[in-house]
Protein backbone atom coordinates (compact mmCIF):
# COMPACT_ATOMS: atom_id res chain seq x y z
CA UNK A 1 0.00 0.00 0.00
CA UNK A 2 2.88 2.36 -0.73
CA UNK A 3 0.59 4.25 -3.09
CA UNK A 4 -1.87 4.77 -0.25
CA UNK A 5 0.88 6.16 1.99
CA UNK A 6 1.99 8.48 -0.81
CA UNK A 7 -1.58 9.61 -1.43
CA UNK A 8 -2.31 10.38 2.19
CA UNK A 9 1.02 12.18 2.51
CA UNK A 10 0.31 14.19 -0.65
CA UNK A 11 -3.19 15.02 0.55
CA UNK A 12 -1.88 16.21 3.90
CA UNK A 13 0.85 18.26 2.23
CA UNK A 14 -1.67 19.66 -0.24
CA UNK A 15 -3.62 21.31 2.56
CA UNK A 16 -1.67 24.50 3.16
CA UNK A 17 -2.90 26.80 5.88
CA UNK A 18 -2.82 30.33 7.19
CA UNK A 19 -4.25 31.34 10.62
CA UNK A 20 -3.55 31.90 14.31
CA UNK A 21 -3.51 29.50 17.31
CA UNK A 22 -0.79 27.33 18.88
CA UNK A 23 -2.15 24.47 20.98
CA UNK A 24 -4.75 22.48 19.02
CA UNK A 25 -4.02 19.61 16.67
CA UNK A 26 -5.67 19.20 13.25
CA UNK A 27 -5.59 15.43 13.84
CA UNK A 28 -8.40 16.02 16.36
CA UNK A 29 -10.68 17.41 13.66
CA UNK A 30 -12.71 14.40 12.55
CA UNK A 31 -13.82 15.99 9.29
CA UNK A 32 -10.17 16.46 8.29
CA UNK A 33 -8.89 13.02 9.27
CA UNK A 34 -11.92 11.27 7.77
CA UNK A 35 -11.53 13.32 4.60
CA UNK A 36 -7.86 12.42 4.26
CA UNK A 37 -8.64 8.75 4.83
CA UNK A 38 -11.43 8.83 2.21
CA UNK A 39 -9.13 10.58 -0.26
CA UNK A 40 -6.43 7.98 0.24
CA UNK A 41 -8.91 5.15 -0.15
CA UNK A 42 -10.33 6.63 -3.37
CA UNK A 43 -6.90 7.16 -4.85
CA UNK A 44 -5.83 3.61 -4.00
CA UNK A 45 -9.00 2.14 -5.54
CA UNK A 46 -8.59 4.26 -8.67
CA UNK A 47 -4.95 3.30 -8.94
CA UNK A 48 -5.55 -0.44 -8.58
CA UNK A 49 -8.72 -0.77 -10.69
CA UNK A 50 -8.36 -0.10 -14.43
CA UNK A 51 -12.08 0.53 -14.88
CA UNK A 52 -12.25 3.31 -12.26
CA UNK A 53 -10.24 6.48 -11.76
CA UNK A 54 -9.93 9.21 -9.19
CA UNK A 55 -11.75 12.45 -10.00
CA UNK A 56 -8.85 14.88 -9.84
CA UNK A 57 -10.74 18.19 -9.81
CA UNK A 58 -13.38 16.90 -7.40
CA UNK A 59 -10.60 15.57 -5.18
CA UNK A 60 -8.73 18.87 -5.18
CA UNK A 61 -11.93 20.78 -4.38
CA UNK A 62 -12.62 18.36 -1.55
CA UNK A 63 -9.11 18.87 -0.11
CA UNK A 64 -9.45 22.64 -0.40
CA UNK A 65 -12.70 22.32 1.52
CA UNK A 66 -10.83 20.54 4.32
CA UNK A 67 -8.23 23.31 4.29
CA UNK A 68 -10.95 25.94 4.50
CA UNK A 69 -12.59 24.11 7.38
CA UNK A 70 -9.34 24.12 9.34
CA UNK A 71 -8.83 27.79 8.59
CA UNK A 72 -12.35 28.54 9.83
CA UNK A 73 -11.48 26.73 13.05
CA UNK A 74 -8.44 29.00 13.49
CA UNK A 75 -5.58 26.57 12.94
CA UNK A 76 -2.18 28.12 12.38
CA UNK A 77 0.56 27.26 9.92
CA UNK A 78 2.70 25.97 12.79
CA UNK A 79 -0.03 23.57 13.93
CA UNK A 80 -0.60 22.37 10.43
CA UNK A 81 3.12 21.93 9.75
CA UNK A 82 3.47 19.88 12.92
CA UNK A 83 0.57 17.70 11.81
CA UNK A 84 2.00 17.27 8.30
CA UNK A 85 5.47 16.39 9.53
CA UNK A 86 4.30 13.84 12.08
CA UNK A 87 5.39 10.43 10.79
CA UNK A 88 3.23 8.65 13.35
CA UNK A 89 0.16 10.56 12.11
CA UNK A 90 0.83 9.59 8.51
CA UNK A 91 1.24 5.95 9.54
CA UNK A 92 -1.95 6.12 11.62
CA UNK A 93 -4.03 7.45 8.72
CA UNK A 94 -2.55 4.88 6.36
CA UNK A 95 -3.36 2.03 8.75
CA UNK A 96 -6.95 3.22 9.12
CA UNK A 97 -7.41 3.54 5.35
CA UNK A 98 -5.88 0.11 4.76
CA UNK A 99 -8.08 -1.49 7.42
CA UNK A 100 -11.21 0.12 5.96
CA UNK A 101 -10.39 -1.09 2.47
CA UNK A 102 -9.84 -4.59 3.81
CA UNK A 103 -13.12 -4.43 5.76
CA UNK A 104 -14.88 -3.44 2.55
CA UNK A 105 -13.43 -6.50 0.79
CA UNK A 106 -10.12 -5.44 -0.74
CA UNK A 107 -7.54 -8.20 -0.85
CA UNK A 108 -4.09 -7.05 -1.89
CA UNK A 109 -3.53 -10.36 -3.69
CA UNK A 110 -6.69 -9.98 -5.83
CA UNK A 111 -6.91 -6.94 -8.12
CA UNK A 112 -10.60 -7.61 -8.88
CA UNK A 113 -11.49 -6.83 -5.27
CA UNK A 114 -10.34 -3.22 -5.74
CA UNK A 115 -12.81 -2.81 -8.63
CA UNK A 116 -15.64 -4.44 -6.72
CA UNK A 117 -15.12 -2.15 -3.73
CA UNK A 118 -14.72 0.92 -5.97
CA UNK A 119 -17.95 0.21 -7.83
CA UNK A 120 -19.76 -0.46 -4.58
CA UNK A 121 -18.57 2.85 -3.12
CA UNK A 122 -19.70 4.69 -6.25
CA UNK A 123 -23.13 2.98 -6.18
CA UNK A 124 -23.58 3.81 -2.49
CA UNK A 125 -22.56 7.45 -3.11
CA UNK A 126 -20.09 7.43 -0.23
CA UNK A 127 -17.40 10.09 0.08
CA UNK A 128 -14.93 7.59 -1.36
CA UNK A 129 -17.34 6.87 -4.23
CA UNK A 130 -17.86 10.57 -4.97
CA UNK A 131 -14.10 10.90 -5.44
CA UNK A 132 -14.16 8.15 -8.11
CA UNK A 133 -15.64 7.79 -11.61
Amino acid sequence: MTTLKTTITAAVFGLTMTATTATANPANVERVTEGLIATGMAYELGDKCNGVSARLLRGLNFLYGLKSHLRDLGYSNAEFDTFVDDRAEKDRLEAIARARLETLGVRTDDAATYCAVARSQIAQDTQVGRLLR
